[in-house]
């Protein structure tokens, strides 16, 4: 019996040990550690959510449930922490006890949680006590220290996201984000607007990177509006730059627009990393694309209706923008699909099969509020 109560000791010290690397690798290192128990948290999570949501046929309903993922991943999480905790220190506290399991669990439940109900009766277990209570103390002030630093990386990410609404549609579509800058501003002052836009999305991409890649719970964190999502906002500014410059390189503002598609290929390939989706670190420019040259004719006509500045045919732009979407296009797809991401224009195909949704724009439309391929919008331009 001896034998047997010592190596549940041993077993139970192990526990301890791999589970305080999995709470420390989650909550304090900066950096992605791949914690065994938070990945079967967080694969368990999904797949009961991805049953329970099988019969659903509206994207609407389907976002509602899947808000519920990743904070029931984080206290699912939690709890099996928690229990790890209690079950490790309960098999540690049988050579203290004589092997009686119910008076192990007892002391080591009423240490972890704080309940002082069942004092140590020995020097053996007054020591395994006090470290079931510390233990209790330090796992719960963690979890409460990481919610506020995780809800601020959130609500840092969403400002961006946000503001890009207006600017892009929703959900957020590239050629639509040109068009709604172009409408209504001269070449110059578009090309100015969309120059800080860039800066402040380079920006706004390095932080997703370092937020996201470490505090992996991040990336399954759906935005308030159904139809709103950091990567298909991210790709649509991206998909903004390489339209404008394949279209437009006498006014493209050149070094920003490159600057944000490198820097946002270099998020999706961090964040794809580090929750273990393949990346291809050197994608050939040449490959073919998943937007084809229909889709894209359909978009540069699409900004000419505004007067967008296109310097170049369709097809001459074509080969430039398939080299520079081609860095992004299949690691985008692949997190867009791992997230659920809303199906909209140009982001790939989904586990689920709803069609593609264009941005949706003002239906009470003021004069100023007019589409940009209203026929009598383009009638009286063509008039004046």
């Amino acid at each position: 019996m001896k034998v047997l109560q010592w190596a549940s000791f041993t077993v139970g010290a192990v526990g301890l040990l791999l589970t305080w690397i999995s709470v420390i690798g989650t909550l304090i290192v900066p950096r992605p550690l791949h914690s065994v128990l938070s990945r079967v948290t967080g694969i368990a999570t999904m797949k009961a959510f991805f049953a329970i949501l099988r019969p659903v046929d509206t994207y609407e309903m389907r976002d509602r449930f899947m808000s519920w993922q990743a904070p029931m991943s984080l206290f699912l999480r939690l709890i099996l922490w928690v229990v790890l905790f209690d079950l490790s220190f309960t098999l540690m506290l049988l050579p203290s006890v004589d092997g009686d399991v119910w008076k192990a669990a007892s002391e080591a439940g009423s240490a972890m949680f704080t309940l002082g109900y069942a004092a140590p009766t020995n020097a053996g277990n007054t020591v395994l006590v006090y470290a079931a209570a510390f233990t209790g103390l330090i796992v719960i002030a963690l979890q409460i220290s990481y919610l506020p630093t995780l809800y601020s990386a959130f609500n840092r990410r969403e400002a961006e996201v946000t503001l890009l609404v207006s600017r892009a549609g929703s959900p957020s579509w590239g050629p639509e984000l040109l068009v709604r800058t172009r409408f209504g501003r001269a070449a110059q002052d578009s090309s100015n607007e969309l120059a800080e836009l860039y800066q402040r999305w380079e920006r706004w991409a390095a932080e997703v990177a370092e937020s996201h890649s470490t505090y992996l719970t991040l990336v399954w964190f759906r935005s308030p509006s159904p139809q709103s999502n950091w990567l298909i906002s991210l790709l649509s500014v991206m998909d903004a730059a390489a339209l404008q410059l394949a279209l437009s390189p006498g006014t493209v503002p050149n070094t920003r627009a490159r600057l944000v598609i490198r820097m946002g290929f270099t998020c999706m390939n961090q964040v794809a990393r580090a929750i273990r989706i393949p990346v291809d670190e050197d994608p050939d420019p040449d490959a073919p694309l998943n937007v084809t040259f229909e889709d894209f004719q359909g978009a540069v006509n699409m900004l000419r209706s505004v007067d967008f500045p296109v310097e170049v045919t369709p097809e001459q732009a074509w080969p430039h923008f398939r080299g520079w979407r081609a860095n992004y296009e299949k690691v985008a797809y692949a997190l867009a699909y791992a997230i659920d991401a809303p199906p909209s224009m140009w982001s790939g195909p989904r586990r689920f099969a709803f069609a593609p949704v264009m941005p949706n724009r003002p239906k009470n439309r003021t004069a100023k509020e007019v589409r940009p391929d209203d026929p009598q919008m383009l009638a009286r331009r063509r008039k004046d």
